[in-house]
């Protein structure tokens, strides 16, 4: 069910390929995320998660919520 809601939110929000190869390179990294709530820039979206979880795709105008992860 969480993936498909990732699916439709990069399609609903345009995300480019470009964007999701440097969220992959960056995951690839093993990166430390809070337990909480938790977000990620990137160039061209933004990344939300909580926990270990990944949970939505939002564009630059979007805001996000909870700890910036650098």
């Amino acid at each position: 069910m969480l993936y498909r809601h990732l699916l439709d939110r990069i399609a609903e929000r345009q995300i480019p390929v470009n964007q999701l190869r440097e969220f992959a390179a960056w995951l690839d990294t093993n990166p430390e995320v809070p337990s909480a709530k938790w977000f990620k820039r990137f160039t061209g979206m933004t990344v939300g998660g909580e926990g270990e979880l990944v949970k939505t795709f939002l564009q630059p105008t979007q805001a996000p919520s909870g700890r910036e992860v650098v």
